[in-house]
Parts: structure tokens; C-alpha cells; sequence
């Protein structure tokens, strides 16, 4: 399994107030939601009314599919032109089975 996740920085001009940024807020990660299934939220900057970070994940079998995708959502982003994208960090992250079946033993507190 492939994981893709990071943030992305904004800069809200038109923003005087945080109900004014959050509606903004809103409109990004709905529609980024509704159009790539794509975890999203903000996770920084919560009460600076002009800027603001918010966090995604991804998950895929094939990296160039995760990669694909994280892409055309930060391209998604600027083009709504609700925002100014100020930065954006991105990171991968390969992920195989997390537990052995042979290393799954029954503890004591453990219901099946």
C-alpha cells in the first residue's frame, strides 16, 4: 500500500474575518473531497483569518497512481482561485502488511 500525504499553505485575501475564511475553507475541501476522495482538513493556522494550512491523504496500490493524484489536487486547488497557494510539502510512504499472521498470538484480554 502506497501513502501520500502533506499540506498545503494558503493565503486568503479577500478573508476579514475567520467565518469568512472558513467558508472558503469549506468551498476547497468539499469540492477537493468530492472530486478526488481524498482525506483533507485544516490542520494549521486555525485562528489567523488570512492563512491557513490544510492536511490530505491519499492512499493507492501503485505510486505513480498516488502520485498522479496528490497532483492533480494541488493543481485542483490553485485553479479554483478562491486562494493564493503560498507553499505545499508532499511525502510518500510504502507501507507492506502490518502484522504477520504468524506473529498474531492470542494475549490474554484479546476477544475473537
Amino acid at each position: 500500500m502506497i501513502i501520500g500525504y502533506g499540506w498545503i499553505s494558503l493565503r486568503i485575501p479577500q478573508s476579514g474575518s475567520l467565518k469568512a475564511k472558513r467558508s472558503v475553507l469549506n468551498k476547497i475541501i468539499k469540492r477537493a473531497q468530492n472530486e478526488f476522495n481524498v482525506s483533507i482538513a485544516q490542520v494549521g493556522q486555525l485562528d489567523d483569518h488570512q492563512f491557513a494550512r490544510i492536511g490530505f491523504a491519499v492512499t493507492g496500490n501503485e505510486q505513480r497512481f498516488v502520485e498522479g493524484k496528490i497532483d492533480h489536487l494541488l493543481h485542483f486547488v490553485e485553479d479554483l482561485n478562491v486562494a493564493d497557494v503560498l507553499d505545499a510539502k508532499v511525502e510518500m510512504m510504502a507501507v507492506s502488511d502490518f502484522v504477520e499472521e504468524a506473529a498474531w498470538v492470542r494475549g490474554k484480554y484479546d476477544e475473537f
